[in-house]
């Protein structure tokens, strides 16, 4: 059962629970567990029942999949505030497609799916809303995904940064992850990232210290061919 103030407050304020009434929000509660990840830990793997969705209040988390060729494909980094694993609520998936592992220490509110998927079921209204919130960053995903793998390898790197960078005017990139598992996300290898990564500062538009990246001309970068 959950109990701090703190992880209620921000199970409460998420957009999966918001929206619920009172009553139906104090059952997810009672049902709700907080988990605590060890950094490297697994919280499930690929293949495992799923059974409970999670919502990540502190640390950072990772998504992947392991292909058939056996190799490890970096599906998605979870940052605090996301959810993750709901949509496995609706498609109807018995298993987990991914394996989650904790990048640093993380802390995690564990949702019984079931519990919560038989709530919005007696809830039609709340449940459209929540699928067309669903709906939408779907998209927003599928667009990323999309600009992120199309394209050659170059311009795969270049809209990857550009997206890290946002639109805020800051100059400071900051790799969260290994390289090999951004490599990964790109459809790339690990030994083509870096090489793109240093014509970039050859050509004098980043400048790089380990996992610090500082874009040195925006525009130039943006417009990058090769």
């Amino acid at each position: 059962m959950l109990t701090d103030s703190e992880n209620l407050k921000a199970l409460r304020q998420h957009h999966l629970f918001n929206r619920l009434p009172e009553e139906l929000f104090n059952e997810v509660s009672c049902l709700a567990i907080h988990r605590k990840l060890d950094s490297s830990e697994a919280l499930f793997h690929q293949g495992d029942i799923a059974d409970r969705f999670y919502l990540l209040l502190n640390g950072q988390v990772k998504l992947t999949r392991v292909l058939f060729e056996g190799q490890e494909k970096l599906v998605e980094v979870i940052h605090p505030g996301q959810s993750f694993a709901e949509a496995l609520l609706f498609t109807g998936a018995k298993h987990y497609p991914v394996t989650c592992n904790a990048l640093k220490t993380s802390n995690l509110i564990s949702i019984d799916g079931t519990h919560y998927r038989r709530l919005l079921e007696e809830q039609p209204k709340i449940c459209l809303d929540l699928l067309a919130n669903l709906s939408i960053r779907l998209h927003q995903r599928l667009d990323e995904i999309d600009t992120l793998t199309a394209g050659n390898a170059s311009r795969r790197v270049v809209r990857f940064l550009c997206q890290e960078q946002g639109d805020d005017g800051n100059d400071q990139i900051h790799l969260s992850v290994p390289k090999r598992l951004i490599a990964s996300q790109l459809g790339i290898q690990p030994e083509t990232f870096s090489r793109i990564l240093h014509r970039l500062i050859d050509a004098g538009l980043i400048a790089m210290e380990r996992r610090n990246i500082r874009v040195l001309d925006r525009p130039s970068l943006a417009n990058y061919y090769e």
